[in-house]
């Protein structure tokens, strides 16, 4: 469980990551390096989520996504210093709860 937790994790961070540089060389008028850099990581991302041990893909990515969202709010919070409000809070928290279904409801 704590492997599974760790790669939605880095996945999430590859993601955000990778997509924030690509933000700045396109939005921010950073260098070309930041794009490139950042397509490389979001290459990266796509094949991440591969090493999840669960046998299916909708379910693997259904559930990153609930991670996805908790990692872009402390991404906002953390790296654009906007801080989350009780209903930013309460949608992750949701997220969290169902991804946990998703993943490890017992299943017959």
């Amino acid at each position: 469980m704590l492997l599974s937790i760790l790669i939605f994790v880095v996945a999430g961070l590859a993601e955000i990551g990778g997509g924030y540089l690509v933000w700045l060389w396109l939005r921010e008028s950073k260098p070309l390096w930041y794009g490139i850099v950042g397509s490389i990581i979001l290459i990266l991302y796509g094949i991440i989520p591969t090493l999840q041990s669960f046998p299916s893909f909708g379910r693997v990515y259904a559930a990153y996504g609930g991670v996805f969202i908790i990692l872009a709010v402390l991404w906002g919070w953390v790296i654009d210093k906007k801080t989350p409000d009780l209903y930013d809070w309460t949608g992750a928290v949701v997220c969290v709860i169902g991804v946990s279904i998703m993943l490890w409801a017992p299943r017959g």
